[in-house]
């Protein structure tokens, strides 16, 4: 699921500690939002703006976290909608949607743990790379090109 992989440099403490909060960040909007999926997403999409501009290591970590997050929303959106009209239109609870929230459930703590650990070795400088969303970041996020001070 998750694998380590060498960086191309070794990043200051500075982009360590920046790469570790954009993790960290998602994680705080669970505490304060949970209900609501969204609140994840936008904590997370508001700290990747602020960082698009970083160092390599800052902005890759930022956008495999913003990456999990518009992931996690979609799941998480459809099991809200989904409990939203179990408990206010009378829909029955049947074995479709007990087994959909029991995988929800288990994906978001596979996805909480993963961050966790992403978050403290991204700390440390240690480069993580997650099944799937790394993949999509190598594809999204580039290294600029010194030489060309306007290229983002």
């Amino acid at each position: 699921m998750i694998y380590l992989r060498q960086f191309d440099y070794t990043p200051s403490e500075h982009e360590s500690e920046r790469a570790s909060n954009s993790y960290l960040m998602s994680l705080l909007a669970v505490f304060m939002g949970l209900p609501l999926p969204i609140f994840n997403l936008i904590a997370t999409f508001i700290f990747y703006m602020a960082n698009r501009k970083g160092s390599y290591f800052t902005r890759w970590h930022c956008t495999q976290a913003l990456m999990s997050q518009i992931i996690l929303l979609g799941f998480n959106s459809v099991g809200f909608w989904w409990s939203i009209s179990v408990f206010f239109k009378e829909d029955e609870i049947d074995n479709r949607y007990l087994s959909y929230m029991v995988v929800l459930v288990l994906f978001n703590l596979i996805e909480f743990v993963t961050t966790m650990y992403t978050a403290t070795q991204a700390r440390k400088g240690v480069h993580v790379v997650w099944w799937l969303f790394g993949d999509i970041t190598n594809l999204i996020c580039q290294p600029r090109d010194e030489a060309d001070p306007l290229k983002i």
